[in-house]
């Protein structure tokens, strides 16, 4: 379909800047305990976790509210967030007496984000075939039970929602890039996501389990995995897995456009061979380097 300047998403103009997953939810509940595990260290998780509850949504937080969120007390929080404070993971708002992710939450994904040298080498070539389909195109790895982007390109077309950003988490159970993971796996890999998925957050594989266990046979078949709204209605989605580089995690790449632009049988014949094509030559271009 032809670009226009005046298609815009049906629903919100930034489906990509959300709060929490229904996924993450689901799993966070059931995390709240420790684990059967005498060498976790109990309170360094939960400090970790104090910043996970910052979304786009929500970036301001106070006390009261990140007790309800982790259900520490709230004299603990405060201890947690004066020190988070003095670390730089958190800075202090004198006015509201509430809270936002500070530089050094920056400073400490840096190195991670440095070190997968393909973000360099991909980003000519995502941002091509972002500007052909008039979408996006992520490169993510695994976090937990969802993918978050350490690379991205978009549209720049004036209409164009944000479709992405670097950072930013999605389901694998419900996303185009989530299936893709799946698929890319080597067989035991594969079946322990699943079983992890099912076990702790037995509501989103309950939905989504059909899909999931078709991952596989979809890539097989087609050489992606597709998504016509599950993860958010007004838009639609392809998934490829590159592969493992050495020592290093499963990348997969995704390509996702608004809802008007596309259609099932645009995502089958263009979106999805485009972007196994791009894969293919990052591959090479990957090997070559």
């Amino acid at each position: 379909m032809s670009p226009t300047t005046n298609v815009r998403p049906t629903g919100a103009s930034s489906a990509y800047q959300t709060d929490q997953e229904p996924a993450d939810l689901e799993y966070e509940a059931g995390s709240l305990g420790a684990p059967n595990d005498r060498q976790f260290a109990t309170t360094l998780a939960k400090g970790l976790e104090i910043l996970r509850c910052f979304t786009p949504v929500k970036p301001v937080l106070g006390n009261s509210a990140l007790a309800a969120k982790t259900g520490l007390s709230r004299p603990t929080i405060s201890r947690f967030t004066y020190t988070l404070c003095k670390l730089g993971y958190l800075r202090a708002d004198a006015a509201t007496g509430r809270y936002r992710l500070g530089p050094a939450v920056i400073s400490l994904g840096y190195p991670m984000l440095a070190s997968i040298a393909l973000r360099q080498i991909a980003k000519p070539l995502m941002n091509n075939v972002a500007k052909a389909l008039h979408g996006s195109v992520s490169m993510g790895i695994r976090d937990r039970l969802s993918i978050v982007y350490v690379e991205t390109s978009r549209s720049s077309q004036a209409w164009s929602a944000q479709l992405s950003d670097i950072g930013l988490r999605y389901p694998i159970a419900s996303t185009a890039i989530g299936h893709a993971f799946v698929a890319g796996c080597d067989a035991l890999t594969r079946q322990s996501l699943l079983n992890e998925i099912k076990v702790r957050t037995p509501a989103v594989w309950k939905k989504h389990r059909e899909r999931l266990q078709q991952a596989q046979a979809e890539f097989a078949r087609k050489g992606f995995c597709s998504s016509y709204g599950e993860q958010h209605p007004d838009y639609y989605a392809v998934g490829v897995p590159m592969g493992r580089p050495v020592d290093g995690e499963l990348i997969v790449f995704n390509c996702v456009t608004p809802q008007p632009l596309a259609s099932r049988d645009s995502l089958e014949k263009t979106m999805g061979p485009a972007l196994v094509a791009m894969i293919k030559q990052l591959q090479e271009m990957a090997f070559m380097a």
